[in-house]
């Protein structure tokens, strides 16, 4: 692996006296959110700013950092808690806009794109959690060597990710030893993995290993040829597309050839042929991330943000223009200041996914399953979940590759695949192999589970993080 190259950042260290140990604590108070606009008010710390994780290339990647909103009355401090990495995917697309603004962090944008509301089912509420824009090129992360929009795949951005969390610790020193997880979605079915795998390997100079012990992916790519056939079977058994195009598409796709690196996908021309059929009968009008929900009209939306009018578009129950409300404000000058972000002045403007960034998609076709098997095999603990509405990496390829991951593993099923609940109501389905391996659908969720079924996706991580079953009964 290439040599690591950090910067530091001075700190003024203090030392507190906490159930008997002493904590050492460094948080920098240059990177600490004072307040975002419009924000309300919250009995946490929030940080956020960059980490430089090549000196010599200039690259820097920019993070946003909750700390656990916990109960006053239980006097618990922050470090009692696990830290947990949340990576969004793409791969090129912002954790800051996706996860920490959209899904599961402490806020959300208001619907006038001008202030902030708060997200009840944060999953601060039972973590500290860090969001990180990465690679370089994602939302505000850079590089001053503009080669490295064009050479970055896995392994370079696995390799930078690991460099961003020593750096952090050099930071946030008391969270050395805490319990880590890592977590994200999609695409971040390779970074995930791929990171836990140099994680696990690494070992500082003073002996300092990661307390890693487990990873949650949701929605995850996997396995390209078993996802991609898996979108159409999942549009056809949804009465999105016809018997006619459905038939076409399993006679003369063969989706082991197809690649997301060329723009012919390496599949016949009577394939592209039919997957374009497919996307016409799709249409305009459907969110492909989430087949139920309704569709944001995004010219429409930004007159009425310039105009400071309210955009809220809900579709059950869940705001479909939170994009451009997100856009809006990450946006505004002030953000961005109060963010510490975008210091360096970038020439474009902040967007949820990247427009600089031209990612190795070659990439994609690597096969993530003997990673996690690697990952199983050294005691880190798998959860692997799926929101049942998402055409894009549906559920039905994922749950075939989890159990193909149990059988080389040669697990058993320890939980019987069965309905689990949140708040007395199916939570969705799930499946267990073993102590460490689980599989789970939450019902009526997006691609991005968190957005669109929160208070199911609260559950469902909290007893991941107490290494219990999902409660199914």
């Amino acid at each position: 692996m290439a040599r690591l190259l950090l910067s530091f950042i001075f700190v003024t260290f203090a030392y507190v006296l906490h159930d008997g140990r002493l904590i050492a604590q460094a948080a920098p108070s240059s990177q600490l959110i004072e307040h975002l606009p419009g924000q309300p008010d919250v009995g946490f710390k929030q940080y956020s700013g960059y980490v430089t994780v090549n000196a010599s290339a200039g690259r820097a990647l920019f993070y946003y950092f909750a700390e656990v909103d916990a109960n006053p009355f239980h006097k618990h401090h922050a470090t009692d808690y696990p830290v947990t990495l949340w990576l969004n995917g793409g791969p090129g697309c912002s954790s800051i806009g996706g996860g920490a603004f959209t899904e599961l962090g402490p806020f959300f944008p208001r619907s006038d794109g001008r202030g902030l509301r708060k997200n009840k089912y944060s999953w601060n509420k039972v973590t500290n959690i860090i969001f990180l824009e990465s690679p370089a090129g994602v939302g505000w992360s850079y590089s001053n060597t503009t080669t490295d929009y064009t050479s970055f795949g896995d392994a370079k951005t696995a390799e930078d990710s690991l460099a961003f969390l020593l750096g952090w610790l050099q930071l946030f020193p008391e969270y050395k030893e805490n319990d880590f997880y890592i977590t994200g979605e999609s695409y971040a079915g390779h970074y995930v993995p791929q990171l836990a795998s140099l994680m696990l390997s690494y070992k500082g100079p003073d002996g300092f290993k990661f307390n890693l012990k487990g990873i949650a992916i949701g929605n995850p790519l996997l396995q390209l040829a078993v996802d991609a056939a898996s979108t159409y079977d999942y549009l056809w058994s949804h009465g999105i597309i016809s018997d006619l195009v459905y038939d076409d598409i399993v006679s003369h796709c063969n989706f082991e050839d197809y690649t997301l690196s060329s723009p012919s996908n390496n599949v016949s021309s009577s394939c592209n042929s039919s997957l374009q059929d497919a996307n016409n009968e799709l249409g305009d009008y459907v969110n492909n991330y989430d087949v139920t929900l309704d569709v944001c009209y995004p010219s429409l939306v930004q007159q009425e943000l310039l105009l400071r009018k309210k955009v809220a578009h809900i579709s059950n129950g869940v705001d479909v223009c939170i994009t451009s409300e997100r856009t809006f404000y990450f946006n505004m000058p002030e953000v961005q200041q109060a963010l510490h972000a975008n210091f360096t002045t970038l020439g474009y403007p902040w967007s949820m996914c990247s427009g600089v960034l031209q990612y190795h998609l070659e990439d994609a076709n690597i096969d993530m399953l003997p990673s996690l098997r690697a990952l199983h095999i050294q005691g880190i603990r798998i959860l692997i979940f799926s929101g049942d509405q998402d055409s894009v990496v549906p559920f039905i390829g994922t749950r075939s590759l989890v159990r193909q991951l149990a059988g080389s593993l040669r697990l058993r099923a320890s939980v019987p695949y069965s309905a689990w609940y949140d708040r007395r109501q199916v939570g969705g389905w799930t499946v267990q192999y073993g102590k460490n391996l689980t599989f789970a659908t939450v019902r009526g969720a997006a691609h991005m589970v968190p957005y669109s079924q929160p208070s199911r996706a609260l559950t469902m991580f909290r007893n991941f993080l107490g290494g219990r079953k999902l409660p199914t009964q």
